[in-house]
């Protein structure tokens, strides 16, 4: 069984997931974090609000890339709750402009591990269509959570990151034949299923098989495209890994939060 929420303050929620925004709340009972900020400050602050989440009660946002889906809110939070802001320089220099003002940024380069409060970071370069992306590994209490979205192949070095993490957030974007047979144009479509585009269900599901383990507890499948994929399917492709195991599968909506998840070691 798992601890009680009260002795795991480790926890995790998507609060969106997907093209048109995406944000996630992290906290270890201390200190509380957002992993980007793609969502108007009101869509946030509603989302938060979903889950009970005070907003001044977080202090830092992190910038996985500057794609709009992942920045658009980070200016306007900041600037109402004086949030730090932590990008990658060239992330920085890309979305900055559009942005405005930010009193508190900070920096940081994938490989190089920081902390924000009781929480270490691990950021980790990712293949995708912007300057420098990154995702996130974050440890506390004895415990790792893995987010890994926008990316288009699970290189050796995302893999070595997202080993024994309790908790994983990892992309499933579309269903290949649905994405061949949708209405994108061609060129969108092969930036899509490139190599700095987005993992399939079915490269999601490989992904899985490669790191799963008995400490992972949950996998939420993220960032699906509202045109070429559906939950069901995504699920219905990525369950066969799960099979026997104990980790329980879900997957990240665009239009709704998720739940708040304990992001601990499973004992039995």
């Amino acid at each position: 069984m798992t601890n009680s929420p009260s002795e795991n303050p480790f926890k995790i929620c998507v609060l969106a997931s997907g093209s048109k925004g995406n944000s996630i709340y992290v906290t270890d009972g201390t200190t509380s974090i957002l992993v980007d900020a793609g969502l108007s400050g009101v869509q946030l602050e509603r989302r938060m609000a979903e889950r009970d989440i005070d907003p001044k009660s977080i202090s830092a946002i992190l910038v996985s890339h500057e794609h709009t889906d992942h920045v658009s809110g980070v200016g306007v939070l900041c600037r109402r709750y004086g949030y730090t802001a932590y990008f990658t320089r060239e992330t920085y220099k890309a979305s900055i402009k559009g942005l405005g003002k930010i009193e508190k940024c900070k920096g940081f380069v994938p490989g190089q591990e920081f902390t924000i409060g009781g929480m270490t970071i691990h950021p980790f370069s990712t293949s995708h269509d912007a300057v420098n992306p990154a995702g996130f590994t974050i440890q506390a209490h004895g415990a790792k959570a893995g987010i890994a979205t926008d990316l288009g192949i699970a290189t050796a070095m995302v893999k070595n990151h997202l080993q024994d993490c309790n908790v994983l957030l990892m992309e499933a974007n579309h269903d290949v034949q649905m994405l061949l047979d949708g209405p994108y144009p061609w060129h969108l479509k092969q930036r899509i299923k490139g190599r700095s585009g987005h993992l399939s269900n079915d490269a999601s599901r490989e992904l899985l098989e490669e790191i799963l383990h008995d400490g992972l507890s949950h996998v939420i499948l993220g960032h699906l495209s509202e045109t070429n994929n559906l939950p069901e399917i995504a699920l219905d492709t990525v369950a066969p890994v799960l099979d026997g195991h104990k980790a329980k599968l879900c997957a990240a909506h665009q239009s709704m939060c998720g739940d708040l998840i304990d992001i601990c070691c499973k004992k039995e």
